[in-house]
């Protein structure tokens, strides 16, 4: 006697297209970078992955010594790592043209305070509509977006 388990193909596709709809986890993906090549030094490289599934390829800078002028056009997270070296996401801000140095030092602030040890910059959006975008995509329940 032969085991055929009978597959209801409905109940499948169903299954599938509710996969393809649920909101994703907002997650950091790390990039390999150029570690093992000879002669350069590993580039500080890492992508976010948003609700939407979009990735978003960030450049890693520590929180200590992170300068105001790296927040201009771009959209920063503040992470923090646990032993595990896992990113746990402290805030998402997207900047904007113009400066804003006060609102800037006061975010920078406050996220040190909760525990950020790196800024996560993303520097591929054009405009301030696509930031804006890129923040409501990463941002989850415990994390408060900003707009500095």
């Amino acid at each position: 006697m032969a085991n055929r388990r009978a597959l209801s193909w409905s109940a499948a596709l169903r299954d599938l297209k509710d996969d393809r709809t649920r909101r994703q986890d907002v997650r950091e993906e790390r990039l390999k970078t150029t570690t093992g090549l000879r002669g350069s030094p590993a580039l500080p490289l890492s992508a976010w992955r948003g609700r939407s599934g979009r990735r978003y390829v960030v450049g890693v800078h520590p929180a200590g010594g992170f300068d105001l002028d790296e927040m201009a056009q771009a959209v920063v997270i503040a992470v923090r790592r646990d032993n595990a070296g896992i990113a746990e996401m402290v805030s998402v801000a997207s900047s904007s043209e113009s400066p804003r140095d006060h609102l800037r030092r006061t975010w920078l602030d406050r996220v040190r305070r909760r525990g950020a040890t790196e800024m996560h910059v993303h520097r591929l959006a054009e405009n301030e509509a696509e930031r804006t975008a890129i923040v409501e995509d990463l941002q989850v329940d415990t994390v408060e977006p900003a707009q500095v």
